[in-house]
């Protein structure tokens, strides 16, 4: 039940990985009322979450089949039902949202969601940090991808360069879902180790430290219209956490 990523694309992703990671800065903070996932949206002068370096291939997305008989329907909703009460915690908002998405998309899968969203979060900063726009444009929604170029031409624009590795995802959970017919969101925080170094053009550190681990928080949103042919899920709004 692959939502997210093919086998060439982990591939693509395994390679960019060793390639040098740079770069993080912030898009988006929530501000006025809190809004549900499908109709929050990225403030218009907020700025991105930066990150790596990366492959330039964008990300064909996979539908599972549909069960194909009454046993493989009853061993779906086993697993989908136990995967549910998984990600959900013990959160019944978080579980009752996970059966919209369920019933609006029933190729969706929590845990295969997950694995995607984590690939797709470095797949992304790397992108984003190599100045991919091509990449970014097909994985984004408009309003976020705007903000993205921003700084990108931003960067471009002052010389400056960061460096970046990308440590790992010590957590990552579900912090929201709800879905209809016409579309599906899932919110995801993201806990990430990275190493970060923002220098300008005559290499002088202007922020952070190349020498040591530091601990980030986002929570992006992903959406998609269940409907729709296409099976990609775009990234339709980001926020980084205190």
């Amino acid at each position: 039940m692959e939502d997210f990523l093919d086998i060439p694309t982990l591939i693509a992703i395994g390679v960019a990985i060793f390639v040098l990671f740079r770069l993080r800065q912030v898009l988006g903070t929530r501000t006025g009322r809190e809004r549900s996932p499908l109709e929050r949206r990225p403030d218009a002068e907020a700025k991105p979450v930066v990150r790596p370096d990366a492959d330039e291939k964008v990300v064909p997305l996979k539908r599972a089949p549909a069960p194909e008989t009454p046993e493989d329907s009853e061993r779906f909703a086993r697993k989908l039902a136990a995967e549910i009460e998984q990600y959900a915690r013990g959160d019944e908002k978080i579980a009752s949202g996970l059966r919209a998405v369920s019933e609006a998309d029933g190729s969706f899968s929590p845990k295969t969601f997950m694995e995607g969203a984590k690939a797709a979060y470095e797949m992304i900063v790397t992108a984003f940090a190599a100045g991919d726009r091509a990449t970014l444009r097909n994985l984004l929604e408009k309003e976020v991808y705007d903000g993205f170029e921003r700084v990108i031409k931003d960067r471009e624009v002052a010389g400056r360069k960061v460096d970046f590795t990308f440590v790992g995802l010590p957590k990552v959970e579900i912090s929201e879902a709800e879905g209809d017919r016409r579309q599906v969101a899932v919110t995801v925080r993201f806990h990430a180790e990275v190493v970060s170094a923002t220098r300008d053009t005559d290499g002088t550190l202007i922020e952070g430290n190349a020498d040591q681990v530091q601990n980030i928080a986002d929570e992006w949103t992903f959406a998609r219209n269940p409907k729709s042919r296409d099976p990609n899920w775009r990234l339709v709004a980001t926020s980084q956490l205190e």
